[in-house]
């Protein structure tokens, strides 16, 4: 018996199982040696996409990787994320809120189609520079379910002017087919429980 109260076979069994699975992983990661700027996708009717995107927009800046993040449908509203980035890192990562809110409170088709267009216009210049090496498209999945984009065009362009080291990362609900088609990762957040459904509002660190 083991001073952890473990019997020995049970711990010897143990390592031995692990030595197997570590050799098998390093087999794995020695065969993956390719490298490419991404599509990245997040979908889903959970919470977590545009956090899950700048998360990454973070580790890039962590890792002196110049990106930008384009917002489209927010804009108004103040948030944790956007003051962070444009009070601190405004050197490795720029900014645009490109958005008027949520189509339910422009009331105005014309106004919100105009909105995206100038973000996809100014998506498509950060995405042509070869030196920004991420793009955060926060919520273009909204204005391509509302048809304000068209998503054809959208895949196309990635697909065909996209620099191959470049990442862009697409969030928010609904995300076409062709796009998730089109892309290299593809998470969808599930939803199981939020606390809007009880009555609780969004929150500063949690929601913005």
């Amino acid at each position: 018996m083991a001073e952890t109260g473990i019997p020995a076979d049970e711990t010897a069994r143990h390592a031995a199982k692990m030595a197997r699975r570590k050799e098998a992983k390093d087999r794995a990661l020695a065969e993956k040696t390719a490298e490419k700027g991404l599509i990245i996708v997040h979908t889903g009717a959970g919470k977590g996409k545009s956090s899950s995107g700048f998360g990454m927009i973070l580790r890039c800046i962590a890792h002196r990787m110049p990106c930008a993040v384009v917002q489209f449908v927010k804009g108004a509203r103040d948030t944790g994320e956007r003051r962070l980035l444009t009070e601190r890192f405004a050197d490795l990562c720029q900014f645009h809120a490109m958005g008027e809110g949520f189509t339910w409170e422009t009331q105005d088709r014309t106004r919100d189609i105009a909105a995206a267009e100038n973000g996809w216009r100014k998506a498509r210049d950060l995405i042509r520079d070869p030196a920004i090496r991420m793009v955060l498209l926060d919520e273009i999945n909204i204005a391509l379910r509302y048809g304000y984009l068209d998503a054809d065009q959208v895949v196309a362009f990635l697909q065909a002017e996209k620099p191959p080291m470049t990442h862009v990362v697409l969030t928010g609900r609904n995300a076409p087919g062709a796009l998730i088609e089109a892309a290299d990762l593809v998470t969808e957040m599930t939803l199981v429980k939020h606390p809007f459904r009880a009555g609780i509002k969004g929150q500063p660190g949690v929601e913005f």
